[in-house]
């Protein structure tokens, strides 16, 4: 099973009053479970959309997705309980730094703190 799956990945938004854009054309994407994967390309090249549907924060328009065996679209639910995400911006803190960030987030998300060391 793979950790990541993306085949045919699209997403076109469609801003009032002007042509469509579509931002995510095609992509397609295999992540193997215990990999260390990075998302690079030039501004405007569909980095953050993708990442964005892969988590469930924008709907797929085309194509499909599987994260830990889960299907983006019909399995939702499933796929937040097995993702941590903090974006690019506006993270649990934006003062924290990344690894921060990644302790502050979850904790926010559910509530649950642990106990500030003596």
């Amino acid at each position: 099973m793979e950790a990541i799956l993306a085949e045919n990945l699209t997403k076109t938004f469609n801003p009032r009053g002007n042509k469509p854009v579509c931002a995510v054309r095609g992509v397609n994407l295999i992540v193997r479970r215990g990999e260390i994967f990075g998302f690079l390309g030039p501004n405007g090249a569909g980095k953050t959309t993708c990442q964005r549907m892969l988590t469930t924060l924008l709907p797929i328009d085309g194509g499909r997705a599987e994260i830990a065996g889960f299907d983006v679209t019909k399995r939702a639910d499933e796929v937040r309980r097995h993702i941590g995400y903090v974006g690019q911006l506006g993270g649990a803190d934006l003062t924290a730094i990344g690894r921060e960030n990644l302790t502050l987030a979850p904790q926010r998300a559910t509530g649950v703190y642990r106990k500030a060391a003596a």
